[in-house]
């Protein structure tokens, strides 16, 4: 689920495109907190970068939403290079979530506007497949700045928790207005607690020698019995 390896908008210069990438994405932060993440929107940014619209076309195949997605892409490197800083060293786990987080919102409160705009774009159900890769790959990111190397199930869990984390705070965070957001603080060490209670209870589970993940290979076993698997049923 990881956009950069599927899309010409990561991070390497491979197509030559990358320059004007981050010269339109100046502009479209000034004009989508007005337009929202319009065609119409992405021509006064090309008009407003210099930017020719068969560039355009070439470096964002996917409009608008291209340049949302490199944003967002944008938004989790510099998170991750904040959690490769040495203000991260010697942080509890709960800390570095949380440093994390707040980070990744630091990278939007510049453009607050055009980040409300871009949520609301993907809560559309046709952008709903965007948003969700979108808070995956943040909540991977994260895992990854804090070193997390597991392949098996709780890979998934620890993305999918984290992924609601996430978008739950984000949420909050485009609601509050305040100078100082302590609201938004306040909910995500909040939500930080609720997941470590989690983490605790699958300790203890694991503890009276059970598996955590059993259920879910339970409930794939019964949506697909032995002799089905890998039918694509």
């Amino acid at each position: 689920m990881d956009d950069r390896a599927k899309s010409p908008q990561g991070a390497e210069n491979i197509d030559g495109f990358e320059p004007a990438r981050e010269r339109l994405l100046s502009a479209a932060l000034m004009e989508a907190a007005f337009e929202g993440w319009t065609p119409v929107m992405l021509d006064r940014a090309a008009e407003a970068a210099g930017i020719e619209s068969s560039v355009v076309a070439a470096a964002f195949p996917g409009g608008a939403r291209d340049v949302l997605r490199y944003w967002s892409i944008r938004a989790d490197e510099a998170m991750a290079d904040a959690m490769a800083g040495p203000a991260f060293e010697g942080l509890k786990i709960r800390e570095k979530v949380a440093f994390a987080v707040n980070t990744r919102l630091d990278a939007l409160r510049p453009h607050k506007e055009a980040a409300r705009r871009g949520a609301a774009l993907l809560a559309l159900p046709t952008s709903g497949l965007l948003g969700a890769r979108l808070a995956w790959n943040t909540a991977d990111a994260i895992w990854r700045g804090l070193g997390d190397a597991s392949t098996d199930f709780n890979y998934y869990s620890k993305r999918g928790i984290l992924t609601g984390v996430w978008t739950s705070t984000f949420a909050r965070w485009l609601g509050d207005e305040s100078p100082d957001e302590a609201a938004t603080r306040a909910f995500l060490d909040a939500r930080i607690a609720n997941v470590m209670e989690i983490e605790k209870a699958k300790a203890q589970v694991r503890k009276l020698g059970l598996d955590p993940a059993a259920p879910i290979r339970a409930l794939a076993k019964l949506r697909y019995p032995r002799g089905r698997q890998g039918r694509g049923a």
